[in-house]
């Protein structure tokens, strides 16, 4: 295969300009891609900026023999995901909440009216062609039952902590676009019928396959010859029995069950083999103490004999699964600061660096043959594009023109530098630089950090969320993104290194990297800034308490008190898999890891913003930090955005923080005074 990077910044003279911070949340994005059976038509999701409706809506690109692409969907109130080809590649199916919950629907693939096959109460939650082409496998979960809707009307509504969920079942779908007429269209049965009668296509109830049990079905996969499904399950649909996931095969003739993998900890289907004889699954063997950190381990289960056998053990990172076809098993990892594609040989049990350019892989998806594939990419100095790779093409072609939107933006310098931490290890991170940057002068530095803690920073070169990274670089400031230990690329070892040390070892390894650019005469110590969210925002929370060196920080999401998060998390095992024990074994090691600890010492000017309901770091830890602060008279601001959990996720709102952090580190690093504007 070849790949060829396409430049994305050598166009005409044109007058660059300083994006707005409206115009880089507007920013149309490309997400998933997928190739069509004979790798011909690529389909690919593009995301938008609803501002009227204040939403992010998706819709469904298509692009046909290489042809330029159209707009495949238009969901009037909401988004189009999920797309699938047919197996005849004559039908796209995708998911669509168009009034009516959650269903499939289909369109042709030469056009016309999408429509929905499925119409259930409570929408689907996934679903899977068959290999046949006649229908679907989907997931739904249970109804509400005449108990349930007794209590809620006698009682009103409670809930009883870790006991009110839907489990998640199987079903299957009747469905041969091949009986459609041009002309034809859908109706739906009656809730008390199995088909309506209507003048129209009779479209059948979701037939169940697993219902009534006492588990939550997580993922599936259907053999190429129709007649079995290996699925992963749960006792429950909780976040934190991800642990206890086993796999099961389930026969389509007689619906009989049979579990066949069952380890202690977690294990998760991710697919059958071409020929339907052996199972690609991960598991985590016996451990459920470090989940979090260590790497995953990947096997191939034999369903004639039952033997499993483990894949490339001594690939050191995460392998993520993308497709298995006849050429091989395709994955992409994180190599340091990219993402590269690998193909993974299962009877030779060796693995091979396919491409390292484009550096960043996104969604990959192969033809039936391996010959073709549709994947979305990145190189240094672009923002995601879709592309297109068959043995007629002379290399990649380019699907997509994302980056027609940025191209008379001012767009930063980037390039990864390493340093030495206080311990010794090595650490690497992302330098952005203003596009007139001069080397004689020092610059103000504002240190963005990831969240995770095993997230990882990439060389982008536009910057969103709620940092105005883009603008700061545009007024004349360096911007570090730290790849502090714990972050993925690096292996299991270094993403091990935080482990009974969180914060500690974080702080080394920023303020390490503060310290190799001031001491290379880059940086002007009096204006320097930190902010982060989630992980990221408990790293400047630490940072807060534990050094006077910044000018000011924003602390987004984070965690101030590892007691006061584990007590109220959804994920409690998180903090005991990274502190090795509750606060009731071990308190010295949640009060070295707390920043509340030396809340005492701080002094630096802290914005502090967190969404309202908050379950992954609840917003008590925001209230804490602030009276803390507020009490040793420390300048410190709260805004806690209404109706959101732990991320941002509406425009209007991701603004406003832009524009608090604007404000707040403009006021302490410029002296300037900023007003957030009122009008349209």
């Amino acid at each position: 295969m070849v790949f060829i990077a396409f430049a994305c910044h050598s166009y005409g003279q044109e007058e660059m300009v300083n994006p707005s911070f409206e115009q880089v949340l507007s920013l149309k994005t490309v997400g998933s891609s997928t190739i069509s059976h004979n790798g011909e038509h690529v389909l690919f999701t593009q995301r938008r900026t609803d501002w009227d409706k204040n939403r992010y809506d998706t819709e469904i690109w298509l692009s046909k023999d290489g042809k330029t692409p159209f707009q495949l969907t238009n969901t009037h109130d909401g988004s189009s995901n999920n797309p699938q080809w047919s197996p005849d590649d004559q039908w796209i199916a995708f998911t669509a909440n168009r009034g009516d919950k959650n269903q499939i629907h289909v369109i042709r693939v030469d056009g016309g009216e999408a429509f929905a096959v499925t119409h259930e109460e409570n929408g689907i939650n996934g679903y899977r062609w068959t290999p046949d082409g006649k229908g679907f496998i989907i997931t739904m979960s249970q109804k509400e039952s005449k108990p349930d809707k007794t209590r809620k009307e006698r009682y009103g509504a409670f809930e009883v902590d870790d006991n009110e969920y839907k489990l998640n079942w199987l079903y299957q779908v009747e469905f041969n676009p091949s009986d459609l007429l041009d002309s034809d269209l859908p109706c739906y049965e009656d809730k008390d019928s199995t088909y309506q009668t209507w003048d129209c296509i009779k479209m059948p109830k979701a037939e169940p396959l697993i219902d009534s049990v006492d588990y939550t079905i997580r993922g599936y996969d259907i053999s190429p010859d129709g007649k079995w499904i290996a699925f992963t399950h749960t006792p429950d649909p909780l976040i934190n029995s991800f642990m206890d996931a086993d796999i099961s095969l389930l026969n389509l003739e007689d619906l009989s069950t049979k579990m066949i993998i069952n380890n202690p900890s977690a294990d998760n289907v991710m697919g059958f083999s071409p020929d339907g004889n052996q199972i690609l699954y991960s598991s985590s063997l016996e451990n459920r103490t470090s989940n979090y950190y260590e790497n995953n381990k990947l096997f191939i289960y034999d369903v004639a004999s039952g033997n499993s056998t483990r894949l490339v053990p001594g690939f050191d990172e995460n392998i993520r699964v993308r497709d298995w076809n006849s050429k091989g098993i395709f994955a992409t990892a994180s190599q340091r600061t990219q993402i590269h594609l690998f193909k993974i040989d299962p009877v030779s049990n060796t693995i091979e660096l396919m491409a390292d350019d484009p550096v960043q892989f996104g969604s990959v998806s192969f033809s039936e043959d391996g010959t073709s594939l549709a994947y979305s990419a990145t190189h240094q100095d672009d923002i995601h594009e879709v592309y297109h790779l068959t043995p007629n093409f002379m290399g990649a072609r380019k699907v997509t023109s994302v980056n027609d939107q940025i191209k008379n933006w001012k767009v930063a310098q980037s390039e990864v530098i390493t340093w030495k931490s206080k311990d010794g290890q090595e650490i690497e991170g992302v330098l952005h630089k203003p596009m007139d940057y001069d080397p004689t002068l020092k610059y103000p530095l504002l240190v963005a950090i990831h969240g995770g803690p095993t997230g990882t920073d990439r060389p982008y070169p536009v910057l969103s969320y709620v940092y105005p990274v883009n603008q700061w670089l545009n007024k004349g400031a360096l911007v570090l993104r730290v790849n502090y230990r714990g972050s993925a690329g690096y292996g299991e070892a270094f993403r091990k290194l935080n482990v009974e040390n969180l914060g500690v070892g974080d702080a080394w390894d920023v303020m390490s990297g503060v310290d190799h650019l001031v001491n290379q005469g880059l940086v002007d110590e009096d204006r320097m800034g930190c902010m982060g969210w989630s992980q990221g925002g408990y790293i400047s929370a630490f940072l807060t308490t534990n050094t006077d060196r910044f000018k000011a920080i924003s602390v987004g999401a984070g965690i101030s008190n590892w007691m006061t998060y584990y007590v109220n998390t959804d994920i409690h095992p998180f903090t005991r898999q990274y502190l090795k024990a509750t606060p009731w074994e071990n308190e010295e090691v949640y009060r070295k890891t707390s920043p509340m600890t030396n809340i005492n010492n701080a002094s630096t000017p802290t914005l502090i913003q967190h969404g309202e309901f908050d379950r992954r770091v609840p917003i008590a830890n925001a209230y804490e930090l602030l009276q803390g602060l507020r009490d040793n008279d420390v300048d410190a601001k709260l805004v806690v955005y209404k109706g959101f959990g732990h991320g941002i996720t509406k425009p209007k709102e991701r603004l406003a923080a832009v524009w608090h952090n604007w404000h707040w580190f403009n006021k302490y690093l410029w002296d300037e005074k900023v007003e957030m504007p009122m009008g349209k």
